[in-house]
């Protein structure tokens, strides 16, 4: 038996601090408050072995950060992926279907299109948007054409920026056509290197509506939307084609989950 060869874990999660950027929307975004101190612990302890513990409250949006969208997040006339009336199926606790809890284990092959790379100086500039013939070009030339099924990442070169807010948020985003094309190719799921996978504030005048994406992908085909990844190391290691890994919380009723998505992909020359 051949051996399997060495593996490299590539970590695709954005850190999250307070102030990172995050769309209007969903802001506050995140915040981390330590709650119980060593100090506040270390005299409520029994024995005679000086032990503390601290604990701390953290306050986060469904889709601040590395994420993902459930299927309820989007709607289209109070309509979305798999149900037919949304007030029927949401209240104040949140949906009872299409919710967080019932994101699968994201456990597949995917491939990363680097768009950024075939443009001179390595990214997608400000407010373009990337089309269909965009990704085509790019899966032609990288040899990497999107498999039904599979998980497609798309790298803008945005991603460099997650510490720049204002820049981070004035980033490219994805064409209608180039979501309709991977729809057409039956792909899992998609994900890139920006706010809202879509660029925010464009209106499609053929769909007239923003985050056309997301109506193309989530609502129309049940394709999950990742935003906010980090895709730099990929890029850097040519990396093209892994398993793609992310586990989504069970959070009951809940429009999206933050997750820590990694990609496995086996080292050059093993």
């Amino acid at each position: 038996m051949e051996p399997a060869g060495t593996q490299v874990i590539f970590d695709l999660e954005q850190p999250r601090f307070e102030g990172m950027p995050a769309f209007e929307a969903h802001r506050p975004g995140y915040s981390y408050f330590l709650y119980r101190r060593h100090s506040d612990t270390l005299k409520h302890q029994p024995g005679t072995i000086g032990r503390s513990s601290s604990s701390g409250v953290m306050t986060m949006m469904e889709h601040s950060g590395t994420h993902v969208d459930a299927l309820c997040h989007q709607a289209e006339d109070l309509r979305f992926y798999g149900c037919d009336s949304a007030p029927d199926c949401e209240s104040s606790k949140g949906f009872s279907h299409g919710d967080a809890s019932k994101l699968p284990v994201f456990y597949r092959s995917g491939i990363l299109l680097d768009v950024g790379a075939q443009i001179p100086g390595g990214e997608v500039a400000q407010g373009e948007l990337i089309s269909a013939d965009d990704l085509a070009d790019c899966a032609e030339k990288q040899r990497t054409p999107p498999a039904p099924g599979s998980i497609v990442l798309i790298r803008t070169g945005n991603g460099k920026y997650w510490h720049d807010n204002e820049r981070y948020l004035a980033g490219p985003g994805i064409a209608p056509s180039a979501s309709e094309w991977l729809a057409e190719r039956e792909v899992f799921a998609v994900g890139a290197d920006n706010m809202a996978w879509d660029l925010p504030g464009y209106v499609d005048p053929q769909i007239n509506c923003d985050l056309p994406g997301h109506l193309i992908l989530l609502v129309r085909a049940g394709i999950y939307i990742f935003e906010n990844l980090q895709l730099e190391t990929l890029a850097r290691k040519r990396t093209h084609e892994f398993t793609f890994i992310a586990t989504p919380l069970k959070f009951v009723g809940a429009t999206g989950s933050p997750i820590r998505p990694v990609a496995i992909a086996r080292e050059p020359g093993s």
